[in-house]
C-alpha cells in the first residue's frame, strides 16, 4: 500500500483523500427574522442596514477554505478581474456544491459577462439551496430580462419584492406596481 501511495505521489496523481466542504450553516431562522424586519423597515436607510446583515449570512462560507475562495472571488470581481473571479467561484462551487452563495456569485459574474443562460442555471441552483436568497431571486429576475423573458421576470421580481420591498430592482416593475417613498 505504501508503494501505491508513493507511486501516485510521484506520478502527480490526485491525493487519495480530498478535503470535503462541510454543510453550510443553517441561518434560516435568523434570515426569517431579517426578512420580517425588512418588510416593516421605516425607510431605505433602515432597510439597508438589515440587508447588510442578510449579506453577512449569505457570505458566511461553510469553512475557512470556502471563505478564502469566496473572498478571493469577491476581491477579483471588485478589481474587475471577472475571469479570475469566475475561476474562484467555479472552485468554490466544485468544493462546496451545497453552498448557495457560490452559485449566486458565479451567476453574477456570468450576468456581467451577458452569459445569461448559465447565469440562470446558477441562480436556480442557489434558490433551490436557499429559497429566501433575495439577491439570487432578484438576480434571476434581471437575468430573465436579459433573456427577454419579461413576463417571467416580472413574476420573479414580485417574489423578490415580497421578501424585500426596498430592493433597488423595483424600478424595473411594470404594470400596477406599488410605489414606495424612494420611488418619488
Amino acid at each position: 500500500m505504501k508503494h501505491l501511495i508513493l507511486a501516485c505521489l510521484l506520478c502527480g496523481a490526485a491525493p487519495l483523500v480530498q478535503a470535503q466542504c462541510p454543510p453550510p450553516q443553517d441561518h434560516s431562522e435568523r434570515m426569517s427574522d431579517l426578512i420580517t424586519a425588512i418588510k416593516i423597515a421605516p425607510d431605505a436607510r433602515a432597510a439597508q442596514i438589515i440587508s447588510n446583515k442578510m449579506w453577512d449570512l449569505w457570505d458566511d462560507a461553510p469553512d475557512a477554505e470556502a471563505q478564502r475562495m469566496l473572498d478571493d472571488g469577491l476581491a477579483r470581481r471588485a478589481g474587475h478581474d471577472f475571469n479570475g473571479a469566475l475561476k474562484a467561484f467555479e472552485l468554490l462551487v466544485a468544493y462546496c456544491p451545497d453552498y448557495a452563495e457560490g452559485y449566486n456569485q458565479r451567476a453574477f459574474i456570468r450576468f456581467i459577462q451577458q452569459d445569461y443562460a448559465p447565469a440562470l442555471t446558477d441562480l436556480e441552483r442557489a434558490i433551490t439551496l436557499s429559497p429566501t436568497h433575495i439577491a439570487a431571486i432578484s438576480g434571476k429576475a434581471l437575468t430573465l430580462m436579459g433573456l427577454k423573458r419579461d413576463d417571467e421576470a416580472q413574476t420573479v421580481l414580485r417574489e423578490a419584492l415580497a421578501l424585500n420591498p426596498w430592493l433597488k430592482e423595483r424600478r424595473f416593475l411594470t404594470g400596477d406596481a406599488p410605489a414606495t417613498e424612494t420611488d418619488l
